[in-house]
């Protein structure tokens, strides 16, 4: 456990000094403020946009509109942001020959890939719930109505699908040494689950739901139980690919 919160700290001066942390906060604290901005001032840019001669009357815009922007850019944005940050995270350390000095000292592999992964969970998690506060306040003042009565229940979905993606990516970042290991892997494997939610079969079982779902969970057209396999197979996913990550890493030479 010491080796482990040795290389955590680490970890977060890394993040810290390669803007990582900025960039991450930056980018979904934009996400929080861009995502009721948007629903709210949609309908004026689209008169304006199309003029006078646009005679048909929009909708107004409600909450549900808001969490809508908020997960598509939360599904296509930010987890690949997330993907792109930790995409050289082992393999980056690898070609420089930063780890050979503290593995040589005693410093387990395993707390290696542990400590990356919990970091950059607890980087993801604390992104995500900044950039969904941010939202539900600005949502509750534009958008005070009933459209939306389960917000606090779509957002753990979400966490958890990152929990997988971070192991995704660490397992590419181990497997090939490149900056961009991690994220092609990860884009790729997301692209598969996307391509597999086609078969109606294995629908509720695919981890991708936790980041598809959400909107019908916030409008409570769906229930949470809806997606209780596929939140078992993301997290159990999770849990074999950081065990591959552990033992690949294991056997790479440094």
């Amino acid at each position: 456990m010491s080796a482990i919160l040795t290389f955590w700290h680490k970890e977060w001066l890394a993040a810290w000094r390669n803007y990582h942390i900025l960039i991450l906060a930056v980018i979904f604290v934009i996400f929080g403020i861009e995502a009721p901005l948007m629903a709210k001032l949609m309908p004026d840019l689209m008169k304006l946009a199309l003029g006078d001669q646009f005679s048909i009357k929009l909708p107004q815009s409600t909450s549900s509109d808001s969490w809508q922007q908020f997960y598509k850019n939360t599904s296509q944005i930010g987890i690949f942001l997330l993907a792109l940050v930790f995409s050289g995270t082992v393999s980056q350390e690898v070609s420089s020959g930063t780890l050979v000095n503290l593995i040589t000292k005693g410093l387990p592999r395993y707390a290696v890939i542990i400590a990356k992964y919990l970091a950059a969970v607890v980087q993801w998690v604390v992104a995500i719930g900044v950039s969904f506060i941010i939202t539900w306040g600005y949502t509750a003042y534009y958008f005070p109505d009933d459209k939306s009565p389960h917000v606090w229940l779509a957002i753990w979905p979400v966490l958890l699908f990152g929990l997988f993606f971070v192991a995704v990516v660490l397992l590419g970042s181990t497997v090939v040494n490149s900056n961009y290991a991690g994220f092609l892997v990860a884009a790729l494997v997301f692209a598969s689950l996307a391509l597999l939610n086609y078969v109606k079969a294995v629908k509720r079982w695919n981890p991708i739901a936790l980041v598809t779902d959400n909107l019908d969970l916030v409008r409570g057209t769906e229930k949470i139980t809806h997606i209780l396999p596929a939140c078992g197979v993301t997290v159990a996913a999770a849990l074999v690919i950081l065990g591959v990550t552990i033992w690949t890493f294991n056997q790479k030479r440094l």
